[in-house]
């Protein structure tokens, strides 16, 4: 099985630190999120990684080759020229990441113990275009789901905006977790071209595709968005 990590983003909220370093880089306990997002994945076998880059991308590689992927295969996708989001980054590495298999994303600077194996027998279970993990914790942008966990909206809570894929009363919201798991089919689906995030092409593909949330919430996760929060993070994950 193969999965993807995001690594690709400028770390604006990380600064000072993400104008000398890419944010991938940053330390937690001694061990840079990307180190820790690879060796989450090996716990549960998945050693075929694809790493996409932008921001000081000699670094990210560099640290690599210096560390043999931390024992993992893992294959660079090169976003030097443009960073091109989440759904755009998804695509370009479209050709490292096709199979017959499910494969899994997540994102460089998001450190869960969710656990996979439960995460993919639910996949597994309900047979979805697409599952991510969710959680009940706060958050200003909210995904809105149904009783069956089917994806039907999305709104911004500070702003009152909404995109509502499948209109149903009692929609319940949930934070996004950016750990996913998607069928192989997803690349002959998506519509949206070059930088896109990939929450437009849920949103796009949610009314004829099932789309699921996974609700984890007691686990652990934090969003290592910003200096203050590796305090937070290095309380958690030793």
């Amino acid at each position: 099985m193969k999965a993807m990590i995001f690594s690709a983003g400028l770390g604006t909220r990380f600064k000072p630190w993400t104008d000398i370093h890419p944010k991938a880089l940053a330390l937690v306990n001694g061990k840079s999120l990307l180190q820790r997002n690879i060796e989450y994945l090996q716990q549960y076998g998945i050693t075929e990684v694809v790493v996409n880059v932008h921001h000081f991308p000699e670094q990210i590689i560099e640290a690599i080759q210096k560390n043999k992927g931390w024992g993992s295969n893992i294959i660079v996708s090169d976003e030097s020229d443009e960073v091109l989001e989440t759904g755009g980054g998804l695509m370009k590495a479209k050709h490292l990441l096709e199979a017959e298999k499910p494969f899994f994303s997540l994102n460089v600077d998001i450190l869960t113990n969710l656990n996979l194996n439960n995460l993919m027998a639910f996949h597994l279970q309900h047979q979805p275009l697409v599952t991510f993990g969710v959680t009940n914790r706060k958050s200003s942008r909210v995904l809105l789901f149904d009783d069956d966990n089917r994806l039907c909206g999305w709104k911004n809570l500070q702003t009152g905006q909404e995109k509502i894929a499948i209109d149903k009363p009692n929609l319940v919201e949930k934070a996004y977790s950016c750990i996913v798991i998607y069928q192989p089919e997803i690349f002959s689906l998506i519509k949206q071209k070059g930088k896109f995030s990939i929450m437009d092409s849920y949103l796009d593909l949610a009314a004829e595709h099932v789309i699921l949330g996974y609700d984890h919430s007691g686990d652990h996760l934090v969003d290592v968005g910003k200096p203050g929060s590796v305090t937070v993070a290095e309380k958690l994950f030793l």
